[in-house]
């Protein structure tokens, strides 16, 4: 039997870490919205749901779409973001505005957070009776969202993890030492493990990859390192922020107490991890040269270093959103899947909001190796078609020139 249509106003909004393709499914959404004649105007709220308590809202009906695909390939949230868990009086205040601008389609594009957000706003509306449709619209560079083979955002992420990796080993190879870099990662350790494909020669780095999946120990960590110099003369180790010692605690965590509305404590935006392990090395090896860096904010919205499937899917994503919003009536979250066998090939489902919601998914055990300070070839073959290609490396191969003696 057909659904009878739901006609009335749109709205859609950007939460959590901005990603460098998360305004292609923005793009994505309001493009395909656009088509359906039950969806009138598209409102886009200003800094997620603090822009619907605020009503600060853009009407993205008016936008044209040469600007509209101008935004696509433009990094970060066009709208803005937040890290908001909304309470009860929220709610409450969330759904004035909603029937007060007649929003019964609402978007939200986010990572597991902004899943559980969408989720206590469709519980919120089944709640009152009020006949409304409410969609997530995957995006973290994480890549930890369960129910996804990967997520939107995640390969240009790691893209540029590798490629500043590849850099990376290049200085290292030419001013030998040990050089330390954290990457995002609170949960899980997909980003970080992602510089794994900077590996062109067989001496390249990262020569260490330290995940959140396996404890962390100084003692070891120690040992690996006197290992990898021993044998290569340098090494270049990727650490992921979220390390945790035997007990589970982030090593991070030692350093600040500050948390964020979802309770999460804040692992970025210090250098204070990197600094930690070179001092380690520096005070309990004989070597001198050290140095450590903090990938930051830079892993997110990084210009020009851009996954072209990771662009395309996230533009999908948007749009099938919509699509199955309209479609089958329902709410829910899009999910990317991938079609067994050797070639790459994804698709598109529905799940339900309360499977992607707050909990997060980790690498699986055959994605890193038995010491737990590398990844395995599986991990290679899962990553490799999510990034793409990446800059070619070369290397010198003339012979040495035989001294003259005299």
């Amino acid at each position: 039997m057909a659904h009878q249509k739901l006609v009335g106003n749109m709205l859609i909004a950007q939460s959590g870490g901005p990603t460098v393709v998360i305004n292609q499914s923005l793009v994505g959404a309001v493009l395909e919205a656009k088509k359906q004649i039950q969806i009138k105007k598209i409102y886009g709220a200003c800094h997620g749901i603090q822009g619907i308590l605020d009503e600060e809202f853009i009407d993205l009906s008016k936008e044209s779409n040469r600007s509209l695909e101008t935004v696509a390939m433009t990094p970060s949230s066009a709208l803005g973001s937040v890290r908001k868990k909304p309470t009860s009086d929220d709610c409450k205040a969330i759904f004035a505005k909603l029937q007060k601008y007649n929003i019964r389609y609402f978007f939200y594009i986010g990572g597991n957070d902004s899943a559980e957000t969408t989720y206590i706003i469709n519980e919120q509306a089944q709640h009152q009776k009020y006949d409304f449709r409410c969609f997530h619209i995957c995006k973290t560079i994480d890549n930890d969202l369960r129910e996804n083979d990967h997520t939107s955002g995640f390969g240009s992420g790691a893209k540029f993890v590798a490629s500043a990796f590849m850099g990376d080993n290049l200085d290292n190879r030419a001013l030998p030492g040990v050089k330390i870099n954290v990457v995002m990662g609170r949960h899980a350790g997909f980003l970080t493990a992602a510089s794994a494909l900077a590996r062109v020669y067989p001496d390249d780095g990262p020569h260490l990859i330290y995940l959140p999946e396996r404890p962390f120990s100084i003692p070891t960590f120690i040992k690996d390192v006197k290992r990898v110099y021993a044998l290569y003369g340098r090494c270049v180790i990727a650490v992921s922020e979220g390390i945790s010692d035997a007990r589970g605690i982030p090593v991070a965590s030692k350093f600040t107490k500050e948390k964020d509305s979802h309770g999460n404590v804040q692992l970025s935006g210090t250098g204070a991890l990197g600094d930690l392990l070179a001092n380690c090395v520096k005070t309990r090896t004989k070597i001198s040269r050290v140095r450590a860096d903090t990938l930051g904010y830079l892993q997110r919205s990084f210009p020009g270093v851009i996954s072209e499937a990771d662009a395309k899917e996230a533009r999908e994503v948007g749009q099938q959103a919509v699509r199955f919003t309209v479609s089958t009536f329902k709410n829910g979250s899009v999910a990317i899947r991938r079609s067994a066998g050797p070639k790459y090939k994804i698709s598109y489902k529905r799940v339900l909001l309360k499977s992607v919601a707050k909990e997060t998914q980790h690498m699986p055990n055959r994605f890193i190796n038995r010491a737990g300070n590398d990844v395995t070839l599986a991990f290679l073959n899962y990553v490799r078609p999510i990034v793409g290609p990446l800059p070619k490396i070369g290397r010198l191969s003339a012979p040495k020139v035989k001294k003259i003696r005299g």
